[in-house]
């Protein structure tokens, strides 16, 4: 579907990253804030005015799962993988005051754009740190192994996660930040016959038992284009999540666990560095 946008500049900002691609900072075109683009990919949307204000849905599963992690409004130690425009370790220092984050980001002009142009709240705890986000992990303060509440992976560069931010090896490497009952969002996204998405989920669950699967319906189905995120870890989610999830939306939600997670990745192998892959890349009219 065309989409018209509102308001757009005529020279918004913008920066050139490292691969040549251009980062911009736009109006959203459906609602209130601004949209972060690389490559003409829509990646992040930040509401300066009100940083519980989610317009992308899988931010807004990821934030459904957040919410449950501790009491209500508990600060939490958390790590983001990918920085876009820090939508999420805002809503986390809105919600979660006194919160200590990490964002790590391979984009230095990405960071500086979004810091000059969609400036973070005042007396926020986010730290950046620049570089590879696989290697960055492995250089982490000692102090935060086994000590993370929350792990977020959601890399992408222009629209599609590198490949070597999807296999066992990455995963076992990350997964040392955790706590014995953190928690890990993963952002997947993928189309037709999901092959992508049913690899990252069970090498997910090859290091973590406890996963579980948030996304619209249709896309669950494979029926179109979009996102996933996978929730994982080493103790037992909260059977109440389920139906809370599902009514926190957004809608039409869904949530697999159990049989029909088991369903959903029988025959799919686990990915290693050897056979690792990036995501697939959406077609270029997805977001026209």
């Amino acid at each position: 579907m065309a989409r018209t946008r509102r308001g757009d500049a005529a020279e918004p900002p913008q920066a050139r990253l490292g691969d040549g691609t251009l980062a911009r900072i736009v109006p959203s075109p459906y609602t209130s804030g601004h949209e972060l683009e690389v490559d003409g990919t829509p990646q992040s949307h930040v509401d300066l005015d009100d940083p519980t204000h989610l317009h992308f849905e899988y931010i807004g599963r990821m934030a459904a799962v957040i919410d449950r992690l501790r009491m209500p409004g508990q600060p939490l130690t958390a790590v983001h993988l990918g920085a876009g425009a820090m939508t999420l370790p805002r809503y986390i220092a809105h919600t979660r005051p006194g919160s200590r984050q990490q964002v790590i980001e391979l984009e230095q002009p990405l960071i500086d754009l979004v810091r000059e142009h969609l400036p973070l709240p005042a007396g926020a705890s986010i730290r950046t740190r620049i570089g590879d986000a696989r290697t960055v992990l492995g250089n982490l303060p000692a102090g935060l192994r086994g000590q993370v509440d929350l792990l977020v992976s959601d890399v992408f560069a222009g629209s599609q996660t590198p490949a070597h931010l999807t296999s066992a090896e990455f995963y076992d490497a990350a997964l040392a930040l955790l706590a014995d009952d953190g928690v890990l969002l993963v952002n997947v996204a993928d189309g037709a016959g999901l092959r992508f998405a049913r690899g990252q989920v069970a090498t997910v669950r090859g290091a973590l038992p406890h996963v579980i699967v948030l996304a619209e319906v249709q896309v669950l189905k494979g029926r179109r284009f979009g996102n996933l995120v996978i929730a994982a870890s080493s103790s037992p989610l909260p059977t109440e999540w389920l139906p809370r999830l599902m009514a926190a939306g957004p809608h039409p939600a869904k949530v697999a666990a159990g049989a029909e997670l088991d369903a959903f990745v029988a025959g799919a192998r686990v990915v290693h560095d050897a056979d690792a892959e990036a995501s697939p890349r959406p077609s270029s009219s997805l977001f026209r």
